[in-house]
């Protein structure tokens, strides 16, 4: 399918996935992959749009480097502009540099011995970036200077029900050869784990005190137990966007937690 889908600009969809498959201690399931985000200024140097995704992501999680790089590649028509960096440095690879700093660096890990995953391997386009595409990338302006147009799916939870991909997921789980399983959110808890465990299918379930959040379950998935730790999304801990701040709350808290354990 990623063949198929362009981002604004023509940039292909590409599918994003754990590089590294040798055995790790942990593995982390996310939601969706990310993408690289570029400041659109037009010839005379104003602001179209202030971060716009032109391409998928370089890697999994990724942290934001080279983004310069990959964004001065993507060329656009002289009479539209340039695309530059974002003003904005943490528009490329919040979650990423969050995963690290708040999720396994508090665990006591780094990403060598960490295999990521998502539940979708592409980006998906949120409400704002909807928006921005609709407003600036218009049907008039691909027409005019021969544009492909922007395709890349709307982020929609239903497509997060396919079997088919759960056992792609369950198959990555299992080479991974990890005992510890990191789930960030509800998503992952509903559309993965709670088809091995009926228990469980949203994060409150597991807690939502500072006694009771963050804690590690022993779960069977597919004749095999694991470490489950339940968390909040990076977007909660790192306060990112629309963030709920209870979780935000918690997950400090398991931060302290863990460092003065460790």
């Amino acid at each position: 399918m990623t063949n198929n889908f362009y981002f604004p600009f023509g940039q292909k969809l590409k599918k994003v996935e754990q590089k590294d498959r040798s055995p790790k201690k942990v593995f982390v399931l996310g939601v969706y992959a990310s993408a690289a985000h570029a400041r659109w200024i037009d010839k005379n140097g104003k602001q179209v749009v202030s971060a716009l995704a032109v391409a998928s992501e370089p890697e999994i999680f990724w942290t934001g480097e080279n983004a310069e790089e990959i964004i001065s590649e993507i060329k656009i028509p002289e009479q539209l502009g340039q695309l530059t960096a974002p003003t904005n440095k943490m528009l490329n690879g919040p979650s990423g540099r969050a995963l690290d700093s708040l999720f396994l660096e508090p665990l006591g890990f780094d990403r060598k011995v960490a295999w990521l995953c998502d539940l979708l391997p592409e980006s998906r386009v949120n409400e704002k970036q909807r928006d921005a595409i609709n407003k600036h990338y218009s049907d008039s302006i691909i027409k005019k200077f021969g544009l492909s147009e922007a395709t890349i799916p709307d982020f929609d939870k239903t497509e997060l029900n396919l079997k088919s991909r759960r056992d792609e997921i369950l198959e990555e789980l299992e080479n991974s050869k990890a005992e510890i399983l990191i789930l960030l959110g509800d998503l992952p808890i509903k559309w993965f784990l709670r088809f091995h465990d009926k228990r469980f299918s949203r994060l409150a379930q597991f807690g939502e005190t500072e006694s009771t959040y963050g804690r590690q379950h022993e779960i069977e998935i597919n004749s095999k137990k694991y470490n489950v730790i339940p968390l909040c999304h990076p977007r909660q801990a790192n306060r990112l966007g629309n963030s709920n701040a209870k979780w935000g709350k918690l997950h400090d808290n398991w931060i302290k937690e863990k460092t003065t354990k460790r």
